[in-house]
Parts: C-alpha cells; sequence; structure tokens
C-alpha cells in the first residue's frame, strides 16, 4: 500500500465539490430572496420571482450533478494514479511545492530506508551529494514545460531522476536506476577478443569490434547468436556465424545490475570431442594472477611482452609500475565487482627498453581460488604519442618563460657588467678593489652564459649564422677540447678529405662540441678514447629515424665516440630532456644535452644517439651542406684592430627604457668622445629625430621596448634619414624584426649583456 504521510494528493479531489458547494450556496440564498420579497411584492412580480427562482434551481440542480460525475472521475483518476505508483518499480514521491513529501510508493520506502525523512532532499542525500539544488533545478524546468528529468551519475551507478506536475503545487517524482554504462568502453572494443555483454533476459547490450567480425553481424540476443540456451560457460558452445556454426569456448563474467560479460574463443572440434584451444597458444597476451598479485601462469605471447627476465612466481608489482596507487587495491575493488575502470596503462619494468601496455581484469568464475585474468595489449605508441605532446607544450612553457628571463635578467647583467667595466678604468690592476671588480664582471658573464642556455635548448636564442668549415673550427677547439678531456682520455681527430662548408654560429657550435666531449669524458672515469670523426654523406632517399625524418640532400656529418659505460635503452629516449641528468647531485645539472639540442634544431640540423651499455655512446650530427648561389671572390681579411683605445666622433641617439642601462651605455660613449642623444622610449626619440636642423650618425636602440619596439621606429626614422647607421641591442628579441617585414639596411645586432669595449667598438665600426 502507498505510505501516506500527510495527505493524498488534496489538489486533485478538492475542486469539483467546492464548485457543488458554491452552487447550492448560491442558489439557496437566491430562493431565500425571493421569499422575503414575495410578502412585499404584487403578485404579478411574485410571479416573475418563481419562473426566476425555478430557473436557478434547476441550474444548480445541473452544475451539483456536473460537479459530483467531475468527482467522481477525479476520484477515479486519483485511485487509478495511486495504483500505479504503488505498483512502479521505480521509487516515486508526490511532493509539494516546498519539497514535504505527501506520498511516497513502496520502493521508495525499500529503497531508501535507511534515509527516509520528511523532505525529498533529504530523502536524496544519501545517493546526491547537493540534492536541492538539483531538485530545483527540475521542479523550475518542470513548472514551464510540465515536466523534467535528467541522468545523474552518484556514487552508487547512474540514476534518472524524472518529475512531473500533478496539480497547482503537487508534483510527481520518480527515482530510475539507469543500466550502468559499458564499463568496457574503449578497453571494451579495443580487446582482440570477441566479447559480449548481456541483460538478465539474454539481449545483447555491446559487442566488441572482435565480437561483430567473428560473427559477421550485429545480433540483439544470445539465442540468435548460439544454436543452443543458455550458454554453458567454461565448455564448448555452437556460434552462428555468416559463415556457417563454429565451435567456441565461452567464459563468463558476472557484472553489476544483472549484466554478464561473455568472452568466447575458436575451439578445434573432432568428430567425437570439441578440443579446446590450450591457454598456453591463444593469440593475445594472457597472465593468470591470484588475488595476492601473484602470477600464476603466462601464455608464449604474455611472457614474450614481459620479457626474458620475466619468471613464473614473480607478481605484477615486480614487472609492472606506474598504476598510481597500489595495486592490491585494484585487483581487490576487481574481485569484489566494484572497479570503475578494469582497464589501466602501465610501464613494463624492462631493462631493454621501455615499453608500456594496457592491462584488462577480468575474474574467473567457477574456481574454487579467486583468480583473474589480465589481458595485455601494447600501448608503447600510444604513450609515446602521448609523451611527445606533454614534451612539446613543455617545451612551449619553458621556451617562454626562457624569453621572459632573458629579457629582464639580460638587463640587469648588461647594467652589473657596464658599471663594473666603468669601476676598472679608474682603477689599475695594482689596486685593492681591481680582484673585486674582476671577480663581479666574470660571474655576471657566467650568469649571462646561463641565460644564454635557458633560450637555447628553448631554441629562442638569437643566432648569428656564419658560412663555418667544420675542420678549422675543429682545429682551432682542439687545444681547448685537449685540457677539457684531462690526461687519462686520448683525443683523436679525422675528416673527410672534401668536407662542405656548412652555415652555424660559431660559438653556439663550438658549446655543443664542448658539451659532447666533456659528457664522453666523464663516462669513462677511468681513461679512453674520444674520436671526433668528420664525412660528406648524400642521402638520396629521407632518412627516418627517431621519430624524425631528414630529407634527402648532402649533409656533413660529425660523429663524438666514446669507450664508457653507455645508456641504458629505457633512458636514452630522455638524455635530450631539460634537466634530466643521469650523474649524480653536483656533477650536471641536465642543461648540456638539451642545449645541444636546441642549438642544432635551430640551425637546421639533426642529432641522434647510439648507445651500448657497457660498450660506449656515439653522438650523430648531420648539418646541411652549405651552398652558395654565385662564389664570390673572397675579400681579404682586414687586420683585427683593438678599437678600446680609439677615440670617435659624431652624433649617437641612445634608446633604452632600461634607466641602468641607458645609464651606462651614454656614459660610455661620451668616455670615447661621442655626442650622445638618450630617449627612454621610440615615441621620445621620433620627437626628437623631428627636429630638422639635428643630425644624428647612428642610433643605438633597444628592441623590445614598451609601446613601439626598436625595428618598428627605426624603419619610419630611416624614411627622412636612410644615411643613419643602427645598432640593435637586445636580450631576447624573438618576433620583434617580423619575418614578413624587410631587412633594416645597415644594421648590426648586439645581443646583452654586452661589454663596454664591445659597446663602443661596434659603434666605431658602424661609423667607419
Amino acid at each position: 500500500m502507498i505510505n501516506r504521510q500527510v495527505t493524498t494528493m488534496p489538489d486533485l479531489r478538492s475542486q469539483a465539490p467546492a464548485q457543488s458547494r458554491l452552487a447550492a450556496v448560491f442558489v439557496l440564498s437566491a430562493m431565500a430572496f425571493a421569499a422575503a420579497w414575495a410578502f412585499v411584492l404584487p403578485p404579478i412580480a411574485v410571479q416573475g420571482l418563481v419562473i426566476i427562482g425555478t430557473t436557478l434551481a434547476v441550474v444548480a440542480v445541473a452544475l451539483g450533478v456536473h460537479g459530483r460525475m467531475q468527482d467522481r472521475a477525479r476520484s477515479v483518476a486519483t485511485r487509478m494514479l495511486g495504483d500505479v505508483i504503488e505498483r512502479d518499480a521505480a521509487p516515486s514521491f508526490v511532493t509539494d511545492e516546498d519539497g514535504a513529501i505527501h506520498v511516497r510508493n513502496l520502493s521508495a520506502g525499500q529503497r531508501f530506508h535507511e534515509s527516509l525523512s520528511e523532505t525529498l532532499a533529504g530523502t536524496l542525500r544519501s545517493i546526491l551529494a547537493n540534492p536541492s539544488a538539483i531538485l530545483f533545478r527540475l521542479q523550475s524546468r518542470a513548472k514551464l514545460d510540465g515536466s523534467a528529468r535528467e541522468d545523474i551519475v552518484t556514487r552508487r551507478g547512474h540514476v534518472r531522476l524524472a518529475v512531473h506536475v500533478l496539480g497547482e503545487n503537487s508534483f510527481l517524482w520518480r527515482v530510475e536506476d539507469m543500466p550502468e554504462r559499458n564499463h568496457s568502453g574503449r578497453g571494451g572494443e579495443a580487446l582482440p577478443i570477441p566479447m559480449v555483454t548481456t541483460g538478465r533476459s539474454g539481449a545483447i547490450l555491446f559487442m566488441n569490434e572482435a565480437a561483430r567480425s567473428l560473427v559477421g553481424q550485429r545480433v540483439k540476443s544470445l539465442a540468435s547468436m548460439f544454436q543452443t540456451v543458455p550458454v554453458r560457460p567454461g565448455q564448448v558452445n555452437t556460434l552462428c556465424t555468416v559463415d556457417g556454426p563454429l565451435p567456441v569456448q565461452v567464459t563468463e563474467v558476472s557484472g553489476s545490475a544483472g549484466r554478464t560479460e561473455l568472452f568466447f574463443m575458436p575451439a578445434q572440434a573432432s568428430q567425437t570431442e570439441v578440443q579446446v584451444t590450450d591457454f598456453e597458444t591463444l593469440p593475445v597476451p594472457l597472465l593468470r594472477v591470484d588475488s595476492t598479485g601473484k602470477i600464476l601462469a603466462a601464455n608464449a605471447l604474455g611472457a614474450s611482452m614481459l620479457g626474458t627476465e620475466f619468471d613464473p612466481g614473480m607478481s605484477l608489482d615486480d614487472v609492472m609500475e606506474g598504476l598510481g596507487r597500489p595495486i592490491q587495491d585494484w585487483l581487490n575493488d576487481t574481485l569484489a565487482g566494484v572497479a570503475v575502470q578494469k582497464s589501466e596503462f602501465l610501464r613494463l619494468r624492462r631493462r631493454d627498453k621501455e615499453m608500456f601496455v594496457q592491462v584488462t581484469l577480468s575474474r574467473i568464475p567457477n574456481t574454487q581460488t579467486r583468480e583473474l585474468v589480465a589481458v595485455l595489449n601494447d600501448a608503447t605508441e600510444l604513450k609515446t604519442l602521448e609523451a611527445q605532446f606533454v614534451q612539446s607544450q613543455k617545451m612551449q612553457a619553458i621556451g617562454q618563460l626562457a624569453g621572459g628571463v632573458a629579457h629582464d635578467f639580460n638587463n640587469l647583467l648588461t647594467a652589473i657588467s657596464g658599471h663594473c667595466d666603468l669601476l676598472l678604468l679608474r682603477h689599475d690592476q695594482g689596486d685593492q678593489d681591481f680582484g673585486d671588480l674582476v671577480q663581479i664582471n666574470e660571474n655576471a658573464n657566467r650568469a649571462a652564459a646561463l641565460v644564454s642556455q635557458l633560450l637555447a635548448f628553448s631554441r629562442k636564442q638569437t643566432l648569428r649564422p656564419e658560412t663555418l668549415n667544420l675542420r678549422d673550427t675543429l682545429s682551432d677547439l682542439t687545444h681547448l677540447l685537449n685540457r677539457l678531456v684531462g690526461e687519462k682520455v686520448t683525443l683523436t681527430l679525422s675528416h673527410d678529405p672534401v668536407l662542405r662548408p656548412i652555415r652555424a654560429d660559431k660559438r653556439q657550435l663550438e658549446q655543443v662540441l664542448m658539451n659532447l666531449v666533456v659528457n664522453a669524458r666523464d663516462a669513462m672515469p677511468s681513461g679512453g678514447e674520444i674520436r671526433i670523426q668528420t664525412q660528406v654523406v648524400n642521402l638520396d632517399e629521407a632518412l627516418e629515424r627517431d621519430r624524425a625524418t631528414v630529407p634527402p640532400g648532402e649533409y656533413v656529418v660529425v660523429k663524438v665516440s666514446d669507450e664508457g659505460t653507455g645508456i641504458p635503452p629505457d633512458k636514452i629516449q630522455k638524455i635530450f630532456e631539460p634537466f634530466y641528468t643521469t650523474k649524480r647531485t653536483g656533477e650536471g645539472t641536465g642543461l648540456g644535452l638539451s642545449t645541444a639540442y636546441g642549438i642544432i634544431k635551430q640551425t637546421g640540423g639533426f642529432i641522434f644517439v647510439d648507445s651500448v651499455p657497457g660498450n660506449g655512446t656515439q653522438f650523430t650530427l648531420f648539418f646541411p651542406s652549405y651552398q652558395p648561389e654565385t662564389r664570390q671572390a673572397e675579400e681579404p681579411q682586414k687586420p683585427v684592430v683593438d678599437n678600446s683605445r680609439l677615440n670617435g666622433e659624431g652624433v649617437i641617439l641612445l634608446v633604452e627604457d632600461e634607466a641602468p642601462v641607458r645609464a651606462f651605455a651614454s656614459r660610455a660613449l661620451r668616455l670615447r668622445g661621442y655626442t650622445v642623444l638618450e630617449a627612454e622610449s621610440a615615441e621620445d626619440a621620433l620627437r626628437t629625430l623631428e627636429d630638422p636642423e639635428l643630425s644624428v650618425d647612428v642610433f643605438v636602440t633597444d628592441v623590445v621596448m614598451p609601446g613601439m619596439n626598436g625595428p618598428s621606429w627605426v624603419r619610419k626614422a630611416l624614411e627622412k634619414r636612410p644615411d643613419v647607421r643602427v645598432v640593435f641591442v637586445s636580450g631576447y628579441s624573438e618576433g620583434a624584426f617580423g619575418d614578413s617585414q624587410p631587412v633594416v639596411p645597415n644594421s648590426v645586432f648586439l645581443p646583452k649583456p654586452f661589454s663596454l669595449n664591445q659597446l663602443t667598438n661596434t659603434v666605431y665600426e658602424q661609423l667607419h
């Protein structure tokens, strides 16, 4: 019976009796009024009143009959509605506008017996975190549309909450349990084993791609799929396919909400009996695991995927990692049937290579011990793509950070080292403070080198490429490299007789080679040989390696080899990541190889690594050979002149938004005899140039400034003063020059931080 807590839907029953009573009262009042006037009115008027009274009586009787019929119809409808609600398998409630429960059916009492409350919000608090907000939202929609519903994910599964408007202030609520969304979803669809999910009635709720391919079509029930039902789990059943009957071994896994998952594999039938395909020869990697995680058995493919070091009796913890929680908790949830996701991505503990697998667990029914079957899928390619995406995002973020740090930090370093240079001009080597000033200057240069490394591995530094002959570059660098490797290590160089030139930043290329040689030295603590080889290679076809593609063409290849300890296969893919190092704390920052990678990629080259643990490592660098379209006669090199003591004449317009940098640069140029006009922004510089009588010889301007940047204002100023020379200075200028903009004529670039002599020499060379 329906449990009534207050009343039973009063709005549905009270309207018709009220109309009948109102009509009766009205007629009786009219008759009493007519009788009172009958004593004072003439007979003719009395007859009129009698006619009117009779008419009103007839109307009253008709209204009364209609009201009673309507009341009876509403009572029948109410009883029928009550019966429907009472027999509804879903919990149902009738509430008023404030959410107070007037009626609830038997199913509601059974479902919410532990949380029954006088209000619907209090009753539903056991399954919903914030039921008041959900009820208010649905009730508001129902007032407009007459009904509303919403599917909600709760701790106990999916429920559908529906509401219907019964009367002016009454609402019918239903809480319907929805079938769980197929937890196999993506995992079940990706499984190579044919599997289906069935309901209580034998209807097929889900078929994965392997099952559809095996059967040849979609089917809706087990009766259409098998020759005989019910299906016998653990035995051979005959499957109906488009190609004819097929004997299959069926494994059953019980699910929640009456669902069952059936896995089946083809079996070989003979004339007398059916022989089931052996577990060892199944065409998918499989493991049998007990409740403690111990691996009881692995078929041939499963053992091969785990690696050569796998031994029976090992646990899942010994061969896999990376779940993010204890594997035992995952096993317990799967055995208890409460695991929301039975498929996980894990990393195998293999030493020969890095490998990821997708592991799907399923319970084995009809066994005395609690056991599980683990199906393994190779997910290395998927995780590799994911890692590449994460790495690109990380490099982008680090690049943005490096750019911001470089711009501000290099301005500070320019001011520090510049004012230090000014102090050194006033102190001789014999002064007490001279050594301290030299230390300040050297440490400022070290800080500048660190900023340069940050920009290098994020590929955002400003390169100054030139035509290089690697034979000459390595020859100039040999003396320094021999000092770096020490006495225990031998450095050997060999060159191709015909070596092509390349285009690269000489300073940055030297840094790459020094990083590789230092790493090779550290890999040979007992000494050995480091070999640097150069050769010219012609690629007729594109070379694809390590997720990179080297286009066809002519390349100058540099190989740096050592005889050291080597790099393990599972770590070789991470060596170019910033701040990743295999050295102990204090022995390396992890920036060396990442810097080398960034410089080579920014130059347009490629770098690859080959390593065998215990036998050494070889880095291979590919640089496109430089082939100019027209060979011009080489100009005789000008003798190098020390301009540090040369004074100059001319007017310099200095534009710098950082006051300390502007103060140092202005004093440095004035000390060399130049006339300096200062401006703190591009707009100030343009206003200064509005004077037609003003003659300016050189613009010295920062690139990145608030408002108009350096190249923009210089291009505008050169429209009226085309002969003025330009010196751009910046610590980080990516994007400021604009690839689509024309090159600024008669301009050079001086990176920050710069010294006093570098600034004055650059200005002197521009003037002469």
